[in-house]
């Protein structure tokens, strides 16, 4: 087989909120999710034996299937047929464990070329309820452009994207647990909660004006101090570099910046880069862009 490739592009969220724990251990959310140019590149390729994943020297856990390997497999159980031996490659761009669903992507990637390959009629839901098996993030990166999401994150209702607008996502080089932020989250009251439905209203409208001054994301009132502060001068910062607005995307700790100026946007990367060296100057992408191959 010759090997195909597809980007994996990254998600910021311009709101989330946390309703409640799940009985399942999960959590009950609404978010609004928005695709960026921010991406990964997946490539596969049909193996001799098993199943191989080349991050090209970026950690990965060992001793382990992966989540591009589940994923692999629950797609050909779907299929009802066993998982051929195949290569995939990973180029990554997006940094890990960010906020910015870097894994999930990847995966949702894997899954669109299994399809494009293996079974171009299988529907577009199915690889959502696949890719659900391996992450809660995973449905909104098979979909991509902008979606209110609910549930674990599954349930999706189309938004159209951002408006003309550049945005500035900033890494510091701290890490932070999912697992641990919603550990800090459960039970907690929170202080700002966001207007998850003015904000999906403003996307339809089309006011980035609107959009900015409704993100909100309640991950950041349950951040550990030292994290907090960082996060809090990032923000600062970008909006002393003309955004319109900052926030932080999933459970952290990347930070992003709107802007309505490209220029305003790259004079901003270049400054900010001087002092969070992952940093980068993207644009939101609409569903079409999102699935292209």
């Amino acid at each position: 087989m010759e090997a195909i490739t597809r980007p994996a592009p990254a998600k910021i969220n311009l709101a989330l909120d946390i309703l409640r724990p799940r009985p399942d251990g999960y959590h009950e959310m609404r978010m609004v999710m928005q695709s960026v140019s921010l991406c990964d590149t997946v490539t596969l390729a049909e193996a001799e034996t098993g199943f191989s994943l080349d991050t090209g020297g970026s950690f990965r856990p060992e001793g382990e299937k992966t989540l591009e390997q589940r994923a692999a497999e629950a797609f050909f159980q779907e299929l009802g047929r066993p998982c051929p031996p195949l290569a995939v490659r990973l180029e990554k761009v997006t940094p890990a464990y960010a906020g910015l669903g870097g894994g999930s992507a990847d995966v949702a990637a894997l899954l669109h070329l299994l399809r494009q390959r293996y079974a171009p009629e299988l529907p577009l839901e199915a690889l959502e309820r696949i890719g659900l098996t391996v992450g809660s993030d995973v449905p909104f990166c098979v979909r991509g452009g902008a979606a209110l999401a609910e549930g674990r994150g599954e349930i999706l209702t189309d938004l159209p994207s951002l408006p003309h607008c550049r945005i500035v996502i900033c890494k510091p080089d701290v890490s932070l647990s999912t697992g641990e932020m919603f550990a800090r989250a459960r039970g907690r009251i929170f202080q700002t909660r966001p207007d998850v439905d003015g904000m999906a209203e403003a996307l339809r409208a089309g006011r980035l004006e609107r959009v900015t001054k409704r993100l909100c994301n309640v991950f950041e009132e349950v951040l550990p101090p030292e994290v907090k502060e960082e996060i809090q001068g990032l923000k600062a910062a970008l909006l002393r570099c003309g955004a319109m607005n900052a926030a932080m995307s999933g459970s952290g700790p990347a930070v992003f910046g709107i802007f309505s100026s490209e220029e305003e946007a790259a004079a901003a990367a270049e400054t900010l880069g001087a002092w969070c060296r992952q940093t980068f100057l993207t644009r939101p992408l609409e569903r079409a862009e999102s699935m292209a191959v």
